[in-house]
């Protein structure tokens, strides 16, 4: 699995010191809020999803990566791509996503990770495009969204959870533009 410095995150495997950080982040109802049915994720659930995560690095060639900061080398959150198979209309499909502790929120962590994010999937894995799905309401997502330089390209509606989505797409033209 490729590792990404940016000035002040890696982006990295996981290890198995992650569980407990993640299933923290999981468990707060304020980052679930926009995720699925906004059902917190315990401490099993969690472990479920970093195993699903590093097998779909093995199957697609990326995957989530954890998020860790530099300076301390505490885990935020994840960022990544994965295959958004719940929403068959954009498929085929690779979108961009990232999850991180509410503590650091709004000091562009999240930008600054999905920036190089995007940058690995265009220019290292040779994708072509890549999208993001997000909640409608979502503000802190979408403003991630338009620092990436994505366009809104259709609204939809979750096939399981019946809210409102945005997709926003960006190719390889757009983002070397």
């Amino acid at each position: 699995m490729t590792e990404i410095r940016t000035p002040r995150l890696l982006l990295r495997d996981w290890h198995d010191d992650d569980l407990v950080p993640m299933a923290d982040i999981n468990a707060d109802p304020r980052v679930m809020r926009w995720i699925d049915d906004g059902s917190v994720r315990g401490l099993d659930d969690t472990a479920e999803d970093i195993e699903r995560w590093e097998e779909e690095w093995d199957q697609e060639g990326f995957g989530l990566f954890a998020v860790e900061l530099l300076a301390s080398g505490e885990l935020i959150g994840f960022t990544g791509l994965s295959v958004p198979e719940f929403l068959p209309e954009v498929m085929p499909a690779v979108a961009i996503s990232w999850r991180l502790g509410p503590q650091f929120w709004g000091q562009g962590y999240a930008s600054e990770a999905a920036h190089a994010t995007l940058e690995f999937a265009l220019q290292d894995r040779g994708l072509d495009r890549v999208i993001s799905i997000n909640r409608v309401g979502d503000n802190a997502s979408e403003n991630v969204v338009r620092k990436l330089g994505m366009a809104l390209e259709r609204e939809t509606v979750h096939p399981v959870h019946g809210h409102p989505l945005h997709v926003h797409a960006i190719d390889l033209t757009e983002f070397e533009a």
